[in-house]
């Protein structure tokens, strides 16, 4: 059965993957966008949408290779892309991320704050020590940091908008990645947190929360037939969401279009349960 409806839903699939494709507008020409981990997958989604819609964008990636491969594709694109190597655990790796994007490009007004690890999976309380430390090091308190570091250059440019890229499981747990949605919650608590302190200076701070999404992160969940279908289950759309639907979110949040949205949380998880 959930074969069935996720082969139906083909054609949904290729419609979003057609309308993301197509970039709405340049509602972002002339803005400077940085993304971290954005060499494949959302992140590299994002670069291209955001580039697509006019920006400037800076991508990066731990490994140097794939940097290179990543801006040759979107420059081959049209793009106005350049790109670091970047660990975001690294202070000197971040530093010379945003003086990479005032070198090249003259300024930053918009972060996007993608980078996260997830290096065991079980329960919560069954997470190691050097587990729980490594993904809250790199998917929270490097998310601080990146924000704390890029608002100096954000500032400079009258206003701007910061994005961290949470998940569905901020908000519902998946009992296999305890101590990585405990990671994802924690974003959205910083979401809410710096955007009030920062709201007066016409800089939104803004999060999304995407579901299972069908990158090589979440290969576990969609690789073989028993744990696709196990995921399927839980997505009343009956089908995983594209790199390109969470781009599209993405775009429209740092656009004007989301002038007065600051704070909150767009979750695009195909109807998986979140809130009320």
């Amino acid at each position: 059965m959930l074969r069935t409806l996720a082969g139906q839903s083909s054609a949904t699939i290729m419609s979003a993957r057609n309308l993301c494709s197509k970039a709405a507008s340049s509602r972002l020409q002339g803005k400077v966008a940085v993304v971290t981990a954005s060499t494949d997958g959302i992140g590299y989604a994002i670069a291209e949408r955001l580039g697509q819609e006019g920006a400037k964008v800076v991508v990066s990636s731990r490994k140097e290779q794939n940097v290179a491969k990543a801006v040759e594709q979107l420059t081959k694109a049209g793009l106005q892309v350049t790109g670091i190597k970047c660990h975001v655990a690294n202070a000197e790796d971040r530093k010379a991320l945003f003086k990479k994007a005032v070198e090249k490009y003259g300024g930053v007004d918009i972060l996007v704050s993608n980078a996260a690890v997830n290096p065991e999976v079980g329960a919560v309380l069954d997470a190691s020590e050097s587990a729980w430390d490594k993904i809250f090091e790199v998917n929270v308190k490097c998310a601080f940091l990146l924000a704390k570091e890029a608002l100096p250059y954000i500032r400079q440019r009258k206003g701007g908008s910061i994005v961290f890229v949470s998940s569905i499981a901020g908000f519902q747990p998946f009992s296999l990645l305890g101590a990585y949605s405990v990671s994802k919650t924690a974003l959205l608590g910083l979401t809410k947190a710096a955007s009030q302190d920062l709201a007066s200076e016409n800089i939104r701070v803004n999060c999304i929360a995407p579901g299972i999404i069908r990158t090589k992160f979440s290969a576990a969940l969609h690789e073989s037939q028993s744990a696709q279908e196990a995921a399927l289950a839980t997505i009343p759309m009956k089908r995983f969401g594209e790199s390109k639907e969470i781009a599209g979110v993405c775009a429209f949040l740092v656009s004007d279009d989301a002038s007065y949205i600051t704070g909150e949380t767009i979750i695009a998880s195909g109807g998986m349960p979140s809130r009320l």
